[in-house]
């Protein structure tokens, strides 16, 4: 699954450097993540680096993106290749 960002956001910037797929950007009001680019940082990290960073705890799974670990690494190898 990608992830997404949720209401709680509090727009802090810590989430956008560290995707490793340019997949976070600056909304309006809120950091949002496009799901064709997020790969929960399968083939880059251990975890998604976002989460890790995020000071809101506001980034959930994304319910209408289902992936599993396979898709999610072929996406990475395709946005990376």
């Amino acid at each position: 699954m990608a992830l997404m960002i949720v209401e709680s956001c509090t727009a802090c910037d810590a989430c956008e450097p560290v995707c490793p797929n340019d997949a976070i950007s600056a909304g309006n009001p809120i950091y949002v993540i496009d799901p064709m680019k997020c790969t929960e940082c399968v083939g880059a990290e251990d975890e998604p680096q976002c989460k890790l960073v995020c000071p809101a705890n506001c980034i959930e799974q994304n319910p209408d993106w289902v992936e599993d670990k396979d898709d999610l690494l072929a996406k990475y190898q395709q946005l990376h290749g």
